[in-house]
């Protein structure tokens, strides 16, 4: 006895070729007819006249075989589509019934234990509600898998995956809720940006069939939260104040940010099912950390300030990665606000904020990169204008098992016209052991009549033994006359020295370790005023 399998998406693509090339054999057919049927006598004499309509008729009868074998044709391919869409219909009245009398035998088979023990006997388990934390629910008595976990609220842990019976794997821990953002800063009330909410944990892993089958893996750690931003500095007019009717209200901190949540404990396997190949899921990897807030910045435009000082917001710090099979990354560093205005005054950017460590992985994996420095922030007032700040370190490599640490955040730019001294804003640390140190704020005193400006330093790369260490970041030049500041030294090389111009000290380079150091800023500085470059990070160690 022979048997003949039909794929009806076979059918209906054959079909669709065969009528394709039933289509460019009649376009091919119409094209001809005018220079067949009518060909044009060669000369005017009666032989002529005879073989051009010989040839004529020739073609005419061609034309008329033609249309019938055309005909032919799309009647092949109508019955091949009808072939085809028979054949559908004859699957899906056949699975219908099927897919009807499972469910009736399963709910049979169910019904007496879900009533007494609210599970079924066969069959798998429920998953959890996204966004709920929710457990999956069980798998069959006998036979099932357990269903996955639901993610988890905003910083909330995930759901457990559900347990297997007898036989079956257990259900995947659900990932944990996203860190909420920090609130914002307001610089009216001298309020910062808040701090960023931490990652929830992973949900643990369902446990395999007690006869058969292996532990769920665990949930990914939910991501920290960022820091909030800074509140942006501004001045508002006051009548009668001495600074020429207007107070300053300072660009105020970004918010640090939250660390990742950790990945949840793959589950175990049954009792005896490690007898027959079942083993416990992985753990789930770690959440990364968020980013660390910018700092507010403060733009006074054309305000008369009479030589006052004022500042921008320093950056958040990033946040640390959650441990898990593989560590997750720490987060990056804010960066520093920056301070702008057209008049003299003596104004300062803010320092960038340090990289989160890596997680460490719980094993089965590796730690996480630490996170990098964020960029100090600019400074310009009146002709003193164009120093820049300091860039942060890059963070370390993870050594095996442990998360590399973070880097340091780059110094503030500073700049005085005729106003008091100022410094930039110091850059953060990098977190964990082997941070990069951050950048000094580069110095700036004006003087009564003279001008300087002076670019941050960069932070140093974070690292630790074992692992790649990060290059420094690069020291703040002056963007006004093209100065560059001091080039960050790649891995366990120093940073190099700021450029001195005028009067003004270069600072300097941030000695290496694991990491490399921080380039030092550049200075400038006129008669009757002082400058000094931010000093670059030390490379961690």
């Amino acid at each position: 006895m022979s048997f003949v399998i039909a794929v009806p998406e076979f059918v209906a693509s054959a079909a669709t070729d065969l009528s394709n090339i039933g289509s460019g054999l009649s376009a091919a057919n119409a094209a001809a007819v005018a220079p067949t049927t009518a060909v044009v006598a060669a000369a005017g004499d009666e032989v002529s006249a005879a073989i051009a309509s010989l040839f004529s008729g020739h073609a005419k009868e061609f034309q008329a075989l033609g249309a019938c074998a055309a005909a032919f044709h799309a009647e092949f391919v109508r019955a091949l589509s009808g072939a085809g869409g028979a054949y559908s219909l004859t699957e899906a009245a056949n699975a219908s019934p099927l897919g009807t009398v499972e469910q009736g035998v399963l709910g049979v088979i169910n019904a007496p234990t879900e009533a007494l023990l609210g599970r079924p006997l066969v069959g798998h388990g429920t998953n959890g509600t996204p966004g709920t934390g929710q457990a999956g629910g069980p798998g069959g008595i006998l036979v099932g898998t357990g269903g996955n976990g639901g993610s988890g609220a905003p910083g909330q842990a995930g759901g457990k995956g559900g347990n297997a019976g007898l036989f079956g794997n257990g259900g995947r821990g659900g990932a944990g809720g996203a860190g909420t953002t920090g609130t914002s800063g307001f610089a009216a009330l001298n309020t910062d940006g808040g701090a960023g909410g931490i990652g929830g944990n992973g949900g643990a892993g369902g446990r395999g069939g007690l006869l058969f089958g292996s532990g769920g893996g665990g949930g990914v750690g939910g991501v920290g939260g960022a820091g909030g931003a800074g509140g942006a500095g501004f001045a508002n007019p006051i009548v009668g104040n001495p600074n020429n009717g207007s107070i300053i209200f300072n660009g105020t901190n970004g918010g640090n940010a939250g660390n990742g949540g950790n990945g949840g404990a793959g589950g175990q396997p049954g009792t005896l099912s490690g007898l027959f190949g079942g083993h416990a899921g992985a753990n789930g990897n770690g959440g990364a950390g968020g980013v660390g807030g910018d700092g507010g910045s403060i733009n006074l435009g054309g305000t008369q300030l009479n030589g006052i000082n004022y500042h921008a917001g320093n950056a958040g710090n990033g946040g640390n990665g959650g441990a898990g099979t593989i560590g997750g990354v720490g987060g990056n560093g804010g960066a520093g606000g920056t301070a702008f205005s057209l008049n003299h005054a003596a104004a300062a950017g803010g320092g960038g904020g340090g990289g989160g460590a890596g997680g460490d992985s719980t094993g089965g994996g590796h730690g996480g990169t630490g996170g990098n420095g964020g960029a100090g922030g600019d400074a310009s007032a009146g002709l003193a204008s164009g120093p820049l700040g300091g860039s942060g370190g890059a963070g370390g490599g993870p050594a095996g098992t442990a998360g590399g640490p973070g880097g340091g955040g780059g110094g503030g730019a500073a700049a005085s016209a005729g106003s008091p001294s100022t410094t930039g804003g110091a850059g953060g640390a990098g977190a964990g052991a082997g941070g990069g140190q951050g950048g000094s704020g580069g110095f700036a005193d004006g003087g009564v009549t003279g001008l300087s400006i002076a670019g941050g330093g960069g932070g140093g790369g974070g690292g630790i033994t074992g692992g790649t260490g990060g290059s420094g970041g690069s020291g703040g030049g002056l963007s006004v006359t093209a100065t560059p500041g001091g080039t960050g030294g790649n891995a366990g090389t120093a940073g190099g020295t700021g450029t001195s111009s005028l009067s003004g000290v270069g600072g300097g380079g941030g000695a290496g370790g694991i990491g490399g150091g921080g380039g030092g800023g550049a200075a400038q500085a006129f008669p009757g005023g002082s400058a000094t470059g931010g000093q670059g990070g030390k490379g961690g160690s």
